[in-house]
């Protein structure tokens, strides 16, 4: 999934790049026949958006997150099965 660093919009040279190429790209849309489909005139506004937003403001890294259920997990579980096993067997020789 990407996201767009909009922490960067607080920075005036970024906004201001935003604003003229977002102006270029709607310029540009205006220029389409009135008879367009509404739902093919949103999905231009929509790309518009994107892209510009996308060259203006880069893309925000997204954080890796490390796997929780390791190796060291498996080996408790192990150790657990290992222990009730022998709980049972006990038990059942004291029947």
């Amino acid at each position: 999934m990407e996201k767009n660093n909009l922490k960067k919009l607080s920075e005036l040279e970024v906004r201001k790049e935003y604003r003229i190429k977002l102006s270029k790209k709607f310029a540009a849309l205006k220029n389409l026949s009135g008879s367009e489909d509404v739902n093919r005139a949103w999905v231009n506004i929509k790309r518009s958006i994107k892209t510009s937003a996308k060259e203006s403001l880069c893309l925000y890294k997204l954080k890796q997150h490390q796997p929780w259920f390791g190796e060291k997990c498996l080996c408790f579980l192990d150790q657990r099965q290992q222990i009730k096993m022998q709980w049972f067997r006990i038990q059942k020789n004291k029947m």
